[in-house]
């Protein structure tokens, strides 16, 4: 598995703390593999199993007029070839309307819902706190799927009486151990893993999405610069590349019920 680096304000140790299963939430076909490919590729290559969450169909993404009619069967083609690049094959998409998405209570009981049904030891998900040195990172969608799903997670999740409906039809409430939130603030970011290994797939993935990207080259060189820019804040040696993450632990030895 690619190398992670916590730094001293991470709980996170991957040198103790299992992942068996992880779910990312994401807003449109893409996000994923911009902030996270390598890291899944890494999960799927150790035997990790991964699933996506896409919330919107990404109706409104593109830039050929001639799309709009196709767009939505365009986009998931190109999210299930990406995600199978990187060991995924399960995604499921909650089918809002891009651009419009927004931490409401059906959305949040379909994040639950999700969370009971697969019981990942991770979460990965958008971040929920604007980034203001690169403002396109902070997309509304992007913004409202770290809303939702982190006040999906505590407490609906854990509460059997939240959303009372999904434990009367058999999904039980669930401790979740660690959400890990990316796309959000740099000062937020707490962990690092080394993609060095992965940017190659990394970049084939976010490749597939054609019809998001008009300069393909400047596209690739962004990503490229990001990483190592991220491998340096990480402490990592030079020529390294990472991908950053704002890890939280939600539950662990040290949770009291209700804390």
């Amino acid at each position: 598995m690619a190398e992670s680096i916590a730094s001293a304000q991470s709980p996170f140790n991957p040198d103790t703390h299992r992942v068996g299963r992880v779910l990312c939430f994401a807003a449109h076909p893409d996000d994923i593999d911009f902030a996270a490919a390598g890291t899944i590729a890494a999960w799927t290559a150790a035997g990790v199993e991964v699933s996506y969450c896409i919330m919107t169909d990404g109706d409104a993404g593109g830039f050929d007029p001639a799309h709009r009619a196709e767009i939505i069967a365009m986009r998931a083609a190109e999210q299930r070839r990406a995600a199978e690049l990187v060991g995924v094959t399960k995604i499921h998409y909650l089918h809002e309307r891009d651009g419009y998405l927004e931490p409401t209570h059906e959305v949040m009981k379909g994040v639950v819902q999700l969370i009971r049904e697969v019981r990942p030891d991770v979460v990965l998900a958008m971040h929920p706190e604007r980034n203001w040195n690169r403002i396109q990172k902070s997309h509304p969608d992007h913004l409202a799927v770290g809303e939702a799903v982190t006040r999906a997670v505590y407490p609906a999740v854990e509460n059997p009486f939240a959303y009372p409906e999904l434990a009367e039809a058999g999904l039980a409430a669930y401790k979740l151990p660690w959400l890990w939130l990316y796309a959000g603030p740099d000062e937020r970011e707490n962990h690092f893993v080394d993609v060095t290994d992965h940017v190659d797939t990394k970049l084939k993935a976010i490749h597939v999405h054609v019809s998001q990207h008009p300069d393909v080259g400047a596209m690739e060189a962004v990503v490229r610069s990001g990483m190592q820019a991220n491998a340096r804040r990480g402490g990592l040696p030079e020529g390294r590349s990472a991908e950053a993450f704002h890890v939280v632990a939600v539950n662990g030895p040290g949770t009291i019920a209700g804390f």
